[in-house]
């Protein structure tokens, strides 16, 4: 799971949702005919409004994080996720409406104000469910939640990078001047991410490869034009960009393949 992945609606998602748990503790409603009940004493506005809103916001979050879709009976968990928060705003819409629900019969004709438990809960499910519906739509709310890291400086002219050629942290080395080329390499040629020889293209005459990382994940697609992507770029990460295509941007990743980022939009760069 990468939190990385998160976006700032997926942040209001889990706050209405810690919301919505502390207000089932909460009286349902204030009234002088007996005991005041919470969500927790009337079983079938629990599950459909707080305990279904709960689980909803769990999917929600859990579908961002996951780095590959997850489907419940042919449905995707965020899409099932959304349809449950707003099944729990509806429950809390009709639940303010007619407070008393079961325990009528307990209250008869006393007169009934909605207590803080159904009111806040209420306000917490119309949040989760327009955060969840909303998060897909409005560009504020896709932000990345958790900021990436910022790239490392850069160093003088001349320097050699702590970790060697190749991405931050990487352990490779390059062979020394007049050392054995890695397999595959053909002599003075510099060694490549992961040991492997990238394709031979010829990058643009004014394009210099520099480092990004991506504000949510994207898909990496092959530089043949194949429909299906063959990575995902995820948040927090940075990639490097080696050449600018003409169906978008070629990255590599850090196991030395090499895609195509068509969506560039947002993107940082290093």
């Amino acid at each position: 799971m990468n939190i990385r992945s998160l976006t700032r609606g997926d942040g209001v998602v889990i706050g209405a949702a810690v919301l919505l748990f502390i207000a089932s503790f909460l009286d349902t409603f204030d009234g002088s005919g007996g005991d005041i009940p919470t969500a927790w004493d009337n079983l079938g506005l629990l599950m459909s409004m707080y305990v279904g809103g709960i689980i909803g916001a769990a999917l929600i979050v859990l579908a961002r994080a996951l780095p590959q879709p997850r489907k419940i009976v042919g449905l995707d968990l965020g899409q099932l996720g959304v349809a449950l928060t707003v099944f729990a705003a509806w429950t809390a819409f009709w639940s303010i409406i007619d407070p008393l629900g079961a325990f009528s019969d307990t209250f008869g004709s006393a007169d009934v104000e909605r207590g803080a438990g159904l009111i806040l809960g209420f306000i917490a499910a119309l949040v989760l469910a327009g955060a969840a519906v909303a998060t897909p739509l409005v560009p504020a709310l896709q932000g990345a939640l958790v900021p990436a890291p910022k790239p490392p400086a850069p160093l003088p002219y001349g320097a050699q990078p702590p970790g060697g050629y190749g991405y931050p942290g990487a352990q490779q080395q390059p062979s020394p001047f007049g050392g054995q080329p890695q397999q595959g390499q053909q002599p003075g040629q510099p060694p490549f991410a992961g040991g492997q020889p990238a394709p031979a293209q010829p990058p643009a005459a004014d394009f210099s490869p520099f480092w990004f990382a991506v504000p949510v994940p994207r898909p990496l697609y092959a530089e043949d034009g194949a429909p299906m992507p063959i990575a995902e770029l995820a948040p927090g990460t940075w990639y490097l960009a080696v050449e600018q295509g003409a169906q978008g941007l070629v990255a590599q990743t850090q196991d030395g393949r090499r895609g195509v980022l068509r969506d560039t939009s947002g993107i940082q760069r290093g």
